[in-house]
């Protein structure tokens, strides 16, 4: 008898990674892209290998399973080139990606968040930016699922996720309902916060779910010095880029009355933003759509992947350019010295447009 496990092929561009697999092991999410620059790209795709069953008196009440992360890397690509890749033996589990282009080519991304919840909404989500928009690349704010650090909810979002990540690579931030837990380290890419380039635009992502980070006040502190040090550093590298984006899961300000005046340290970040001509921040946390602008720095909330969604009863003063309860993504085109932004709701109508050329 053959005792051998069965090898699991990752193709991609004449490159191949190998993985074993047990006979029980089985694809849980994925496969999707993370990582991607010009020259390389990581190729990632979640195995379960089994659940874990919880019992009261010989009954089972709760079960969740043993997920790990295999990933293959890939250095020496072409940059603004399509590649497609393939795990033989799950006919599946197919997908393709573009790596970032040269300054001065045509992009779009797409960008959303807190899918935590409804998970009906969320599919239906998904789907429209599939049907309304190409992107080449997608960013997420924050709060992908209930509880990032519980394994049960994962697959789920793998698979509402599935045919979206297997067309375009994954850029996102980490929200508070993560945890700060070592999945999403594991999944995506082992940052807390990170940057990269695409065209002619410079993307920052932050950690701003301070209250996870450490378990001490004094720890804390320490990280958010540390991060707010990186991100002027990286900021000011960035100024030959023609758009600078920022992204985070907690807004520096709200409509949503309750919640106004919650992040003081990512409100504290808006001279810096000013300073260094940050094009447009976006971000989640709340869950609707809410767009603002102040001293020439667009500040966008697409917090309405799924979530249950917030009234949005008190927009602030002066700065505000459109608030609405509703779900949400966004799309951004880059082509040149023009910026277009459509915000959509999943049926696909506009809620708003903004063009900023420089």
């Amino acid at each position: 008898m053959n005792t051998m496990k069965p090898l699991l092929y990752l193709a991609l561009a004449g490159f191949a990674a190998t993985c074993s697999l047990t006979a029980q092991d089985k694809l849980a999410g994925g496969p999707y892209v993370i990582n991607v620059t010009q020259r390389s790209a990581t190729v990632a795709w979640v195995v379960d290998s089994g659940a874990a069953v919880l019992s009261i008196g010989g009954k089972a009440v709760k079960s969740s399973p043993a997920l790990h992360v295999e990933k293959a890397q890939f250095t020496g690509l072409q940059a603004g080139t399509k590649y497609d890749y393939e795990i033989p033996g799950h006919p599946e589990a197919t997908g393709s990606f573009q790596t970032a282009p040269t300054p001065g080519s045509a992009f779009q991304f797409v960008a959303y968040g807190d899918t935590r919840t409804r998970d009906d909404v969320h599919r239906k989500v998904v789907e429209a930016i599939l049907k309304y928009s190409l992107p080449d690349f997608i960013v997420q704010t924050g709060d992908m699922v209930p509880d990032g650090s519980d394994s049960s909810f994962w697959p789920t979002f793998f698979d509402i996720e599935r045919q979206l990540l297997r067309k375009a690579p994954y850029f996102p931030a980490l929200g508070n309902h993560e945890r700060n837990d070592s999945f999403f380290y594991e999944f995506f890419g082992g940052k807390a916060y990170y940057s990269f380039n695409w065209g002619n635009a410079h993307f920052t992502i932050l950690d701003s779910d301070i209250p996870n980070v450490a378990a001490t006040a004094a720890a804390r502190d320490a990280f958010w010095a540390e991060e707010t040090r990186w991100l002027e550093e990286d900021l000011k590298r960035s100024q030959n880029a023609e758009y600078r984006f920022v992204v985070a899961h907690h807004p520096p300000m709200t409509a949503v009355a309750k919640r106004q005046g919650d992040n003081p340290h990512m409100t504290a970040l808006m001279p810096m933003f000013e300073k260094y001509k940050v094009t447009a921040a976006i971000f989640g946390h709340d869950h609707n759509y809410q767009h603002y602008l102040k001293n020439g720095v667009h500040y966008i909330i697409t917090g309405g992947g799924g979530a249950p969604l917030y009234d949005v009863d008190t927009p602030p003063a002066d700065i505000t350019q459109k608030v609405i309860s509703t779900e949400n993504f966004v799309v951004f085109k880059v082509d040149g010295k023009k910026l277009h932004i459509e915000a959509l709701d999943p049926s696909g109508e506009t809620i708003e447009i903004t063009d900023i050329t420089h």
